[in-house]
Protein backbone atom coordinates (compact mmCIF):
# COMPACT_ATOMS: atom_id res chain seq x y z
CA UNK A 1 0.00 0.00 0.00
CA UNK A 2 1.20 3.53 -0.70
CA UNK A 3 1.08 6.44 1.71
CA UNK A 4 -1.18 9.49 1.32
CA UNK A 5 1.59 11.54 -0.33
CA UNK A 6 2.42 8.95 -2.98
CA UNK A 7 0.61 8.89 -6.33
CA UNK A 8 -2.49 6.72 -6.35
CA UNK A 9 -1.92 5.92 -10.03
CA UNK A 10 1.35 6.06 -11.95
CA UNK A 11 1.78 5.42 -15.67
CA UNK A 12 5.45 5.06 -16.54
CA UNK A 13 6.81 5.14 -20.10
CA UNK A 14 3.76 3.22 -21.39
CA UNK A 15 3.59 2.07 -25.00
CA UNK A 16 0.64 0.12 -26.42
CA UNK A 17 0.79 -1.83 -29.66
CA UNK A 18 -1.85 -3.64 -31.72
CA UNK A 19 -1.06 -6.45 -34.14
CA UNK A 20 -2.96 -7.21 -37.34
CA UNK A 21 -1.88 -9.26 -40.33
CA UNK A 22 1.68 -9.45 -39.12
CA UNK A 23 1.91 -5.66 -38.76
CA UNK A 24 2.48 -3.90 -35.44
CA UNK A 25 0.83 -0.51 -34.91
CA UNK A 26 2.09 1.57 -32.00
CA UNK A 27 -1.04 3.38 -30.75
CA UNK A 28 0.51 4.89 -27.60
CA UNK A 29 4.16 5.89 -27.34
CA UNK A 30 6.09 6.33 -24.10
CA UNK A 31 3.35 8.01 -22.06
CA UNK A 32 3.98 8.94 -18.43
CA UNK A 33 1.80 10.70 -15.85
CA UNK A 34 0.72 10.35 -12.22
CA UNK A 35 -2.49 11.04 -10.31
CA UNK A 36 -2.80 11.88 -6.62
CA UNK A 37 -5.72 11.15 -4.31
CA UNK A 38 -8.48 13.74 -4.51
CA UNK A 39 -7.23 15.26 -7.77
CA UNK A 40 -8.55 15.17 -11.31
CA UNK A 41 -6.34 14.65 -14.34
CA UNK A 42 -7.84 15.24 -17.78
CA UNK A 43 -6.59 13.50 -20.92
CA UNK A 44 -7.56 15.59 -23.93
CA UNK A 45 -6.93 15.28 -27.63
CA UNK A 46 -8.64 14.44 -30.87
CA UNK A 47 -10.34 11.15 -31.65
CA UNK A 48 -7.78 8.41 -32.16
CA UNK A 49 -5.08 10.09 -30.07
CA UNK A 50 -4.93 7.16 -27.64
CA UNK A 51 -6.81 8.59 -24.64
CA UNK A 52 -9.34 5.77 -24.22
CA UNK A 53 -6.93 2.87 -24.70
CA UNK A 54 -4.73 4.24 -21.92
CA UNK A 55 -7.78 4.30 -19.63
CA UNK A 56 -8.72 0.75 -20.66
CA UNK A 57 -5.18 -0.39 -19.94
CA UNK A 58 -5.30 0.87 -16.35
CA UNK A 59 -7.56 -2.07 -15.47
CA UNK A 60 -6.35 -4.11 -18.47
CA UNK A 61 -9.66 -4.24 -20.28
CA UNK A 62 -7.85 -4.40 -23.61
CA UNK A 63 -6.55 -7.85 -22.72
CA UNK A 64 -3.09 -9.18 -23.38
CA UNK A 65 -4.21 -10.98 -26.54
CA UNK A 66 -5.49 -7.93 -28.44
CA UNK A 67 -2.81 -5.51 -27.24
CA UNK A 68 0.80 -5.72 -26.14
CA UNK A 69 2.86 -3.34 -24.05
CA UNK A 70 6.39 -3.02 -25.52
CA UNK A 71 7.48 -0.62 -22.80
CA UNK A 72 6.29 0.71 -19.48
CA UNK A 73 4.33 -0.15 -16.37
CA UNK A 74 1.19 0.96 -14.54
CA UNK A 75 1.35 1.22 -10.75
CA UNK A 76 -1.78 1.19 -8.59
CA UNK A 77 -1.12 2.28 -5.00
CA UNK A 78 2.54 1.52 -5.66
CA UNK A 79 1.84 -2.02 -6.93
CA UNK A 80 2.52 -3.04 -10.57
CA UNK A 81 -0.85 -3.94 -12.06
CA UNK A 82 -0.37 -4.09 -15.82
CA UNK A 83 0.61 -7.77 -15.69
CA UNK A 84 -1.33 -8.74 -12.54
CA UNK A 85 -3.31 -11.98 -12.50
CA UNK A 86 -7.07 -12.05 -13.05
CA UNK A 87 -7.85 -12.57 -9.35
CA UNK A 88 -6.10 -9.33 -8.45
CA UNK A 89 -7.72 -7.45 -11.31
CA UNK A 90 -11.20 -8.65 -10.30
CA UNK A 91 -10.60 -7.33 -6.78
CA UNK A 92 -9.68 -3.91 -8.19
CA UNK A 93 -12.25 -3.57 -10.98
CA UNK A 94 -15.59 -2.15 -9.89
CA UNK A 95 -14.42 -1.71 -6.32
CA UNK A 96 -11.19 0.31 -6.14
CA UNK A 97 -11.26 1.48 -9.77
CA UNK A 98 -14.46 2.02 -11.76
CA UNK A 99 -15.04 3.28 -15.26
CA UNK A 100 -17.83 4.92 -17.23
CA UNK A 101 -17.63 4.39 -20.98
CA UNK A 102 -18.56 6.80 -23.73
CA UNK A 103 -21.47 4.77 -25.14
CA UNK A 104 -23.97 3.54 -22.52
CA UNK A 105 -25.96 1.38 -24.95
CA UNK A 106 -22.98 -0.92 -25.43
CA UNK A 107 -22.31 -1.06 -21.68
CA UNK A 108 -25.83 -1.70 -20.39
CA UNK A 109 -27.45 -5.11 -20.87
CA UNK A 110 -30.55 -4.62 -23.08
CA UNK A 111 -32.24 -7.70 -21.54
CA UNK A 112 -32.27 -6.54 -17.90
CA UNK A 113 -33.99 -3.62 -16.14
CA UNK A 114 -31.75 -1.02 -14.56
CA UNK A 115 -32.61 -2.16 -11.02
CA UNK A 116 -31.06 -5.56 -11.72
CA UNK A 117 -27.99 -4.09 -13.40
CA UNK A 118 -27.16 -1.64 -10.59
CA UNK A 119 -28.08 -4.25 -7.96
CA UNK A 120 -25.64 -6.73 -9.50
CA UNK A 121 -22.76 -4.33 -8.81
CA UNK A 122 -23.82 -3.90 -5.19
CA UNK A 123 -24.28 -7.65 -4.60
CA UNK A 124 -20.94 -8.55 -6.16
CA UNK A 125 -19.28 -6.35 -3.57
CA UNK A 126 -21.12 -7.48 -0.46
CA UNK A 127 -24.57 -5.86 -0.16
CA UNK A 128 -27.09 -8.72 -0.32
CA UNK A 129 -30.23 -7.71 1.62
CA UNK A 130 -32.95 -7.02 -0.96
CA UNK A 131 -34.49 -4.04 0.84
CA UNK A 132 -31.15 -2.34 1.38
CA UNK A 133 -30.09 -3.01 -2.21
CA UNK A 134 -33.24 -1.33 -3.56
CA UNK A 135 -32.85 1.59 -1.17
CA UNK A 136 -29.24 2.09 -2.27
CA UNK A 137 -30.24 1.93 -5.95
CA UNK A 138 -32.85 4.66 -5.43
CA UNK A 139 -30.27 6.80 -3.59
CA UNK A 140 -27.81 6.42 -6.46
CA UNK A 141 -30.39 7.33 -9.09
CA UNK A 142 -31.34 10.43 -7.11
CA UNK A 143 -27.67 11.39 -6.85
CA UNK A 144 -27.23 11.31 -10.62
CA UNK A 145 -30.42 13.23 -11.34
CA UNK A 146 -32.90 10.57 -12.50
CA UNK A 147 -36.39 11.96 -11.72
CA UNK A 148 -38.89 9.74 -9.88
CA UNK A 149 -36.34 6.88 -9.59
CA UNK A 150 -38.84 4.42 -8.09
CA UNK A 151 -40.80 4.47 -11.36
CA UNK A 152 -37.62 3.80 -13.38
CA UNK A 153 -36.40 0.69 -11.55
CA UNK A 154 -38.20 -1.62 -13.96
CA UNK A 155 -37.19 0.32 -17.09
CA UNK A 156 -34.96 -1.28 -19.71
CA UNK A 157 -32.12 0.70 -21.34
CA UNK A 158 -34.06 1.26 -24.59
CA UNK A 159 -36.82 2.95 -22.58
CA UNK A 160 -34.45 5.66 -21.34
CA UNK A 161 -33.07 8.64 -23.21
CA UNK A 162 -29.37 8.74 -24.09
CA UNK A 163 -28.65 11.07 -21.21
CA UNK A 164 -30.61 8.96 -18.74
CA UNK A 165 -28.68 5.85 -19.81
CA UNK A 166 -25.40 7.62 -19.17
CA UNK A 167 -26.59 8.69 -15.73
CA UNK A 168 -27.40 5.06 -14.91
CA UNK A 169 -23.85 4.12 -15.92
CA UNK A 170 -22.45 6.80 -13.62
CA UNK A 171 -24.64 5.51 -10.78
CA UNK A 172 -23.24 2.00 -11.31
CA UNK A 173 -19.67 3.30 -11.30
CA UNK A 174 -20.16 5.22 -8.08
CA UNK A 175 -22.06 2.43 -6.30
CA UNK A 176 -19.08 1.14 -4.29
CA UNK A 177 -17.42 4.51 -3.68
CA UNK A 178 -14.21 3.83 -5.65
CA UNK A 179 -10.74 5.28 -5.05
CA UNK A 180 -10.34 6.05 -8.75
CA UNK A 181 -13.15 7.00 -11.12
CA UNK A 182 -12.21 6.78 -14.81
CA UNK A 183 -14.62 8.77 -16.94
CA UNK A 184 -14.40 8.29 -20.72
CA UNK A 185 -16.51 11.14 -22.15
CA UNK A 186 -19.13 10.67 -19.38
CA UNK A 187 -21.14 13.78 -20.25
CA UNK A 188 -21.15 13.36 -24.04
CA UNK A 189 -24.82 12.34 -24.15
CA UNK A 190 -26.02 14.81 -21.51
CA UNK A 191 -27.74 18.12 -22.00
CA UNK A 192 -26.02 21.17 -20.59
CA UNK A 193 -28.04 21.50 -17.39
CA UNK A 194 -27.62 17.84 -16.45
CA UNK A 195 -23.97 18.01 -17.49
CA UNK A 196 -23.48 20.78 -14.94
CA UNK A 197 -25.29 18.70 -12.32
CA UNK A 198 -23.14 15.62 -13.00
CA UNK A 199 -19.89 17.59 -12.89
CA UNK A 200 -20.99 19.18 -9.61
CA UNK A 201 -21.95 15.74 -8.26
CA UNK A 202 -18.59 14.24 -9.19
CA UNK A 203 -16.72 17.09 -7.53
CA UNK A 204 -18.83 16.74 -4.36
CA UNK A 205 -18.21 12.99 -4.22
CA UNK A 206 -14.53 13.56 -4.87
CA UNK A 207 -14.33 16.00 -1.96
CA UNK A 208 -16.30 13.64 0.29
CA UNK A 209 -14.43 10.42 -0.55
CA UNK A 210 -11.00 11.68 -1.53
CA UNK A 211 -11.65 10.00 -4.89
CA UNK A 212 -9.24 10.58 -7.77
CA UNK A 213 -10.59 11.05 -11.29
CA UNK A 214 -9.06 10.35 -14.67
CA UNK A 215 -11.26 12.35 -17.02
CA UNK A 216 -11.18 11.75 -20.78
CA UNK A 217 -12.93 14.35 -22.89
CA UNK A 218 -12.79 16.38 -26.07
CA UNK A 219 -14.69 19.27 -24.43
CA UNK A 220 -12.13 21.76 -23.15
CA UNK A 221 -14.87 23.68 -21.36
CA UNK A 222 -15.41 20.65 -19.12
CA UNK A 223 -11.67 20.40 -18.46
CA UNK A 224 -11.68 23.97 -17.16
CA UNK A 225 -14.55 23.16 -14.78
CA UNK A 226 -13.43 19.85 -13.32
CA UNK A 227 -9.70 19.17 -13.67
CA UNK A 228 -6.64 20.46 -11.83
CA UNK A 229 -4.13 18.89 -14.26
CA UNK A 230 -4.22 18.14 -17.96
CA UNK A 231 -2.28 16.03 -20.46
CA UNK A 232 -2.73 16.95 -24.12
CA UNK A 233 -2.37 13.97 -26.46
CA UNK A 234 -1.66 13.84 -30.17
CA UNK A 235 -1.06 10.65 -32.18
CA UNK A 236 -0.41 8.53 -29.11
CA UNK A 237 1.97 10.90 -27.37
CA UNK A 238 1.64 13.54 -24.65
CA UNK A 239 2.68 16.80 -26.28
CA UNK A 240 1.95 19.08 -23.32
CA UNK A 241 1.12 18.59 -19.64
CA UNK A 242 0.71 20.66 -16.51
CA UNK A 243 -1.82 22.49 -14.34
CA UNK A 244 -4.99 23.34 -16.29
CA UNK A 245 -4.82 27.09 -15.65
CA UNK A 246 -1.20 27.25 -16.77
CA UNK A 247 -1.64 25.17 -19.93
CA UNK A 248 -4.83 26.94 -20.99
CA UNK A 249 -3.52 30.44 -20.24
CA UNK A 250 -0.16 29.98 -21.98
CA UNK A 251 -0.13 26.87 -24.21
CA UNK A 252 3.33 26.06 -25.51
CA UNK A 253 2.63 23.44 -28.19
CA UNK A 254 1.03 24.36 -31.51
CA UNK A 255 -1.41 21.47 -31.24
CA UNK A 256 -2.65 22.70 -27.85
CA UNK A 257 -3.13 26.17 -29.30
CA UNK A 258 -5.15 24.69 -32.18
CA UNK A 259 -7.41 22.75 -29.80
CA UNK A 260 -8.08 25.80 -27.66
CA UNK A 261 -8.96 27.86 -30.75
CA UNK A 262 -11.23 25.19 -32.26
CA UNK A 263 -14.94 25.96 -31.88
CA UNK A 264 -17.90 25.87 -34.27
CA UNK A 265 -18.12 29.35 -35.77
CA UNK A 266 -19.99 31.20 -38.45
CA UNK A 267 -23.68 31.60 -39.08
CA UNK A 268 -26.33 29.35 -40.62
CA UNK A 269 -26.98 29.72 -44.35
CA UNK A 270 -29.57 32.30 -45.26
CA UNK A 271 -32.96 30.66 -45.66
CA UNK A 272 -35.73 32.33 -47.57
CA UNK A 273 -39.16 32.71 -45.99
CA UNK A 274 -40.72 31.69 -49.31
CA UNK A 275 -38.53 28.60 -49.76
CA UNK A 276 -40.37 25.39 -50.54
CA UNK A 277 -41.81 23.59 -47.56
CA UNK A 278 -40.21 20.14 -47.17
CA UNK A 279 -41.74 18.73 -43.98
CA UNK A 280 -44.61 19.82 -41.77
CA UNK A 281 -46.09 18.38 -38.63
CA UNK A 282 -49.37 19.53 -37.12
CA UNK A 283 -50.27 18.80 -33.47
CA UNK A 284 -47.93 15.77 -33.42
CA UNK A 285 -48.41 13.44 -30.46
CA UNK A 286 -46.45 10.38 -29.37
CA UNK A 287 -47.87 8.87 -26.19
CA UNK A 288 -46.53 5.65 -24.70
CA UNK A 289 -48.98 3.66 -22.55
CA UNK A 290 -48.16 2.83 -18.93
CA UNK A 291 -49.39 -0.70 -18.20
CA UNK A 292 -49.81 -2.29 -14.78
CA UNK A 293 -51.20 -5.45 -13.28
CA UNK A 294 -51.63 -9.01 -14.43
CA UNK A 295 -53.85 -7.98 -17.35
CA UNK A 296 -51.44 -5.19 -18.34
CA UNK A 297 -54.16 -2.58 -18.14
CA UNK A 298 -53.28 0.91 -19.38
CA UNK A 299 -53.38 3.26 -16.41
CA UNK A 300 -51.86 6.33 -18.03
CA UNK A 301 -49.46 7.61 -20.70
CA UNK A 302 -45.96 8.98 -20.99
CA UNK A 303 -46.49 12.01 -23.25
CA UNK A 304 -43.13 12.00 -25.01
CA UNK A 305 -44.38 14.42 -27.69
CA UNK A 306 -47.53 16.30 -26.83
CA UNK A 307 -49.05 18.47 -29.54
CA UNK A 308 -46.13 19.96 -31.51
CA UNK A 309 -46.56 21.88 -34.75
CA UNK A 310 -43.58 22.72 -36.97
CA UNK A 311 -42.40 23.45 -40.49
CA UNK A 312 -39.00 22.75 -42.09
CA UNK A 313 -38.21 24.50 -45.36
CA UNK A 314 -35.71 23.91 -48.14
CA UNK A 315 -32.25 25.13 -47.13
CA UNK A 316 -33.35 25.67 -43.51
CA UNK A 317 -32.11 24.13 -40.27
CA UNK A 318 -34.62 23.76 -37.49
CA UNK A 319 -32.73 23.39 -34.21
CA UNK A 320 -34.42 21.35 -31.48
CA UNK A 321 -33.01 21.74 -27.99
CA UNK A 322 -34.01 20.69 -24.50
CA UNK A 323 -32.96 18.40 -21.69
CA UNK A 324 -32.60 14.64 -22.02
CA UNK A 325 -36.03 13.03 -22.04
CA UNK A 326 -37.79 16.15 -23.33
CA UNK A 327 -38.92 14.35 -26.50
CA UNK A 328 -36.47 15.73 -29.06
CA UNK A 329 -35.42 12.41 -30.58
CA UNK A 330 -38.95 11.00 -30.43
CA UNK A 331 -40.20 14.00 -32.44
CA UNK A 332 -37.54 13.41 -35.11
CA UNK A 333 -38.35 9.71 -35.39
CA UNK A 334 -42.06 10.53 -35.69
CA UNK A 335 -41.45 12.92 -38.61
CA UNK A 336 -39.43 10.18 -40.35
CA UNK A 337 -42.28 7.70 -39.70
CA UNK A 338 -39.94 5.41 -37.79
CA UNK A 339 -42.35 5.34 -34.85
CA UNK A 340 -46.12 5.71 -34.71
CA UNK A 341 -47.62 9.10 -33.96
CA UNK A 342 -50.85 11.05 -34.19
CA UNK A 343 -51.32 14.20 -36.26
CA UNK A 344 -50.81 15.06 -39.94
CA UNK A 345 -47.26 14.87 -41.33
CA UNK A 346 -46.49 15.98 -44.87
CA UNK A 347 -43.41 15.61 -47.04
CA UNK A 348 -43.29 17.93 -50.08
CA UNK A 349 -47.01 18.51 -49.66
CA UNK A 350 -47.95 14.81 -49.52
CA UNK A 351 -49.45 13.26 -46.40
CA UNK A 352 -47.17 10.49 -45.16
CA UNK A 353 -48.54 9.77 -41.69
CA UNK A 354 -50.93 7.15 -43.06
CA UNK A 355 -48.44 5.32 -45.28
CA UNK A 356 -47.34 1.78 -44.45
CA UNK A 357 -43.71 0.62 -44.54
CA UNK A 358 -43.90 -0.46 -48.17
CA UNK A 359 -45.37 2.88 -49.26
CA UNK A 360 -42.72 4.75 -47.27
CA UNK A 361 -39.82 2.82 -48.75
CA UNK A 362 -39.35 4.99 -51.90
CA UNK A 363 -39.21 8.06 -49.65
CA UNK A 364 -36.46 6.67 -47.41
CA UNK A 365 -33.81 7.89 -49.82
CA UNK A 366 -35.01 11.47 -49.35
CA UNK A 367 -35.57 11.28 -45.58
CA UNK A 368 -32.43 10.27 -43.72
CA UNK A 369 -31.24 10.21 -40.12
CA UNK A 370 -27.92 10.29 -38.30
CA UNK A 371 -28.32 8.71 -34.88
CA UNK A 372 -26.68 9.82 -31.64
CA UNK A 373 -24.94 6.51 -30.93
CA UNK A 374 -22.49 5.44 -33.68
CA UNK A 375 -21.70 2.21 -31.81
CA UNK A 376 -25.32 1.06 -31.90
CA UNK A 377 -26.14 2.27 -35.42
CA UNK A 378 -23.21 0.68 -37.27
CA UNK A 379 -23.19 -3.08 -37.78
CA UNK A 380 -19.97 -4.57 -36.38
CA UNK A 381 -20.16 -7.35 -39.00
CA UNK A 382 -20.09 -5.02 -42.01
CA UNK A 383 -17.18 -3.13 -43.48
CA UNK A 384 -17.38 0.65 -43.75
CA UNK A 385 -17.85 0.32 -47.49
CA UNK A 386 -20.82 -2.01 -47.02
CA UNK A 387 -22.34 0.22 -44.32
CA UNK A 388 -22.20 3.40 -46.40
CA UNK A 389 -23.27 1.58 -49.57
CA UNK A 390 -26.20 -0.30 -47.99
CA UNK A 391 -28.72 2.41 -48.83
CA UNK A 392 -27.34 2.71 -52.37
CA UNK A 393 -27.79 -1.05 -52.88
CA UNK A 394 -31.44 -0.85 -51.82
CA UNK A 395 -32.40 2.40 -53.54
CA UNK A 396 -30.28 2.00 -56.70
CA UNK A 397 -30.12 -1.75 -57.46
CA UNK A 398 -28.91 -1.01 -60.98
CA UNK A 399 -25.72 0.72 -59.69
CA UNK A 400 -22.64 -1.47 -60.21
CA UNK A 401 -19.98 -2.16 -57.58
CA UNK A 402 -17.40 0.20 -59.04
CA UNK A 403 -19.86 3.11 -59.03
CA UNK A 404 -20.99 2.33 -55.47
CA UNK A 405 -17.40 2.35 -54.24
CA UNK A 406 -16.87 5.68 -56.01
CA UNK A 407 -19.88 7.19 -54.21
CA UNK A 408 -18.73 5.71 -50.89
CA UNK A 409 -15.23 7.14 -51.35
CA UNK A 410 -16.65 10.60 -52.04
CA UNK A 411 -18.95 10.45 -49.01
CA UNK A 412 -16.08 9.39 -46.72
CA UNK A 413 -13.82 12.13 -48.08
CA UNK A 414 -16.54 14.75 -47.56
CA UNK A 415 -16.81 13.79 -43.89
CA UNK A 416 -13.09 13.89 -43.22
CA UNK A 417 -12.26 10.18 -43.50
CA UNK A 418 -9.66 8.46 -45.64
CA UNK A 419 -11.43 6.59 -48.46
CA UNK A 420 -8.59 4.03 -48.37
CA UNK A 421 -10.04 2.83 -45.04
CA UNK A 422 -13.40 1.82 -46.51
CA UNK A 423 -12.68 -1.91 -46.20
CA UNK A 424 -12.01 -1.72 -42.46
CA UNK A 425 -14.63 -2.44 -39.77
CA UNK A 426 -16.25 -0.06 -37.22
CA UNK A 427 -14.31 -1.42 -34.24
CA UNK A 428 -11.10 -0.26 -35.90
CA UNK A 429 -12.18 3.39 -35.65
CA UNK A 430 -12.45 5.80 -32.73
CA UNK A 431 -15.84 7.01 -31.51
CA UNK A 432 -15.57 10.25 -33.45
CA UNK A 433 -14.57 8.47 -36.63
CA UNK A 434 -17.56 6.13 -36.30
CA UNK A 435 -19.88 9.12 -36.10
CA UNK A 436 -18.41 10.49 -39.31
CA UNK A 437 -19.09 7.12 -40.96
CA UNK A 438 -22.73 7.44 -39.88
CA UNK A 439 -22.94 10.92 -41.42
CA UNK A 440 -21.34 9.65 -44.64
CA UNK A 441 -23.95 6.86 -44.83
CA UNK A 442 -26.79 9.38 -44.70
CA UNK A 443 -25.24 11.82 -47.17
CA UNK A 444 -24.37 9.14 -49.75
CA UNK A 445 -28.04 9.02 -50.79
CA UNK A 446 -28.22 12.80 -51.37
CA UNK A 447 -31.38 13.23 -49.25
CA UNK A 448 -33.75 16.23 -49.10
CA UNK A 449 -34.54 16.07 -45.36
CA UNK A 450 -32.10 14.89 -42.68
CA UNK A 451 -32.73 14.46 -38.97
CA UNK A 452 -29.39 14.96 -37.22
CA UNK A 453 -29.69 13.52 -33.70
CA UNK A 454 -26.66 14.78 -31.76
CA UNK A 455 -24.36 14.19 -34.78
CA UNK A 456 -21.40 16.01 -33.23
CA UNK A 457 -21.72 14.70 -29.66
CA UNK A 458 -18.95 12.11 -30.09
CA UNK A 459 -16.60 14.40 -31.99
CA UNK A 460 -13.65 16.36 -30.68
CA UNK A 461 -13.78 20.14 -30.97
CA UNK A 462 -11.72 20.55 -34.13
CA UNK A 463 -13.74 17.89 -35.96
CA UNK A 464 -16.99 19.43 -34.68
CA UNK A 465 -16.02 22.64 -36.43
CA UNK A 466 -15.21 20.71 -39.62
CA UNK A 467 -18.54 18.84 -39.52
CA UNK A 468 -20.48 22.06 -38.95
CA UNK A 469 -18.75 23.60 -41.96
CA UNK A 470 -19.46 20.44 -43.96
CA UNK A 471 -23.14 20.39 -43.04
CA UNK A 472 -23.49 24.07 -43.95
CA UNK A 473 -21.72 23.52 -47.27
CA UNK A 474 -23.88 20.50 -48.13
CA UNK A 475 -27.00 22.43 -47.18
CA UNK A 476 -26.06 25.40 -49.36
CA UNK A 477 -25.16 23.26 -52.38
CA UNK A 478 -28.08 20.82 -52.15
CA UNK A 479 -30.70 23.03 -50.43
CA UNK A 480 -31.06 20.42 -47.70
CA UNK A 481 -33.62 20.71 -44.93
CA UNK A 482 -32.22 19.75 -41.52
CA UNK A 483 -33.74 19.02 -38.16
CA UNK A 484 -30.76 19.41 -35.86
CA UNK A 485 -31.25 17.88 -32.40
CA UNK A 486 -28.53 18.76 -29.92
CA UNK A 487 -27.64 19.71 -26.37
CA UNK A 488 -24.57 21.62 -27.62
CA UNK A 489 -26.01 25.09 -28.05
CA UNK A 490 -22.78 26.49 -29.54
CA UNK A 491 -23.17 24.08 -32.45
CA UNK A 492 -26.90 24.84 -32.71
CA UNK A 493 -26.20 28.57 -32.86
CA UNK A 494 -23.76 28.01 -35.74
CA UNK A 495 -26.22 25.89 -37.75
CA UNK A 496 -29.85 26.65 -36.93
CA UNK A 497 -31.87 29.41 -38.56
CA UNK A 498 -34.94 28.57 -36.48
CA UNK A 499 -35.21 27.08 -33.01
CA UNK A 500 -37.70 25.25 -30.83
CA UNK A 501 -37.07 24.59 -27.15
CA UNK A 502 -38.74 21.47 -25.75
CA UNK A 503 -39.56 20.43 -22.21
CA UNK A 504 -41.66 17.45 -21.11
CA UNK A 505 -42.86 16.84 -24.67
CA UNK A 506 -44.05 20.39 -25.32
CA UNK A 507 -42.59 23.45 -27.00
CA UNK A 508 -41.87 26.14 -24.42
CA UNK A 509 -40.36 28.62 -26.88
CA UNK A 510 -39.80 28.92 -30.62
CA UNK A 511 -38.83 31.40 -33.29
CA UNK A 512 -35.89 32.59 -35.38
CA UNK A 513 -32.72 31.34 -33.69
CA UNK A 514 -31.07 34.77 -33.53
CA UNK A 515 -34.08 36.21 -31.70
CA UNK A 516 -34.39 33.32 -29.24
CA UNK A 517 -30.66 33.40 -28.42
CA UNK A 518 -30.66 37.19 -28.06
CA UNK A 519 -33.82 37.49 -25.97
CA UNK A 520 -35.19 34.21 -24.57
CA UNK A 521 -38.66 34.65 -23.08
CA UNK A 522 -39.03 31.43 -21.09
CA UNK A 523 -37.32 31.03 -17.73
CA UNK A 524 -36.44 27.47 -18.76
CA UNK A 525 -34.75 28.72 -21.95
CA UNK A 526 -32.77 31.30 -20.00
CA UNK A 527 -31.57 28.63 -17.56
CA UNK A 528 -30.62 26.34 -20.46
CA UNK A 529 -28.61 29.06 -22.21
CA UNK A 530 -26.91 30.16 -19.01
CA UNK A 531 -25.73 26.60 -18.36
CA UNK A 532 -24.59 26.13 -21.96
CA UNK A 533 -22.54 29.30 -22.17
CA UNK A 534 -21.32 29.17 -18.55
CA UNK A 535 -22.72 32.63 -17.75
CA UNK A 536 -25.51 34.24 -15.82
CA UNK A 537 -28.48 35.55 -17.74
CA UNK A 538 -28.98 39.27 -17.18
CA UNK A 539 -32.11 40.85 -15.77
CA UNK A 540 -33.78 40.99 -19.18
CA UNK A 541 -33.04 37.32 -19.78
CA UNK A 542 -30.62 38.00 -22.63
CA UNK A 543 -27.62 35.72 -23.04
CA UNK A 544 -24.28 37.14 -24.08
CA UNK A 545 -23.28 36.21 -27.60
Amino acid sequence: MNDQNSPLLEVRDLSIAFHQGGTETLAVKNVSFSLQRGRTLALVGESGSGKSIIALSVVRLLGLTSATYPTGEILWKGEPILHADEARLRAVRGNEITMVFQEPMTSLNPLHPIEKQIGEILRLHGLNETGKVRQRIVELLIEVGIPEPETRLGSYPHQLSGGQRQRVMIAMALANRPDLFIADEPTTALDVTVQAQILKLLKELQDKLGMAMLFITHDLGIVRKIAEDVCVMQKGQIVEAGPVQQVFAAPQHEYTKMLLAAEPRGEPPNSSADAATVVTGNDIKVWFPIKRGLMRKTIGHIKAVDGITLTVREGQTLGVVGESGSGKTTLGLALLRLIRSEGPITYLGKRVDGLNSGEMRPLRRDMQVVFQDPYGSLSPRMSVSDIVAEGLTIQFPEMNLAKRREVVARALFDTGLDPAAMDRYPHEFSGGQRQRIAIARAMALEPRFVVLDEPTSALDMSVQAQIVDLLRDLQTRRKLAYMFISHDLKVVRALASDLIVMRHGKVVESGPATEVFANPQSQYTRALFAAAFNIEADASGAVAQ
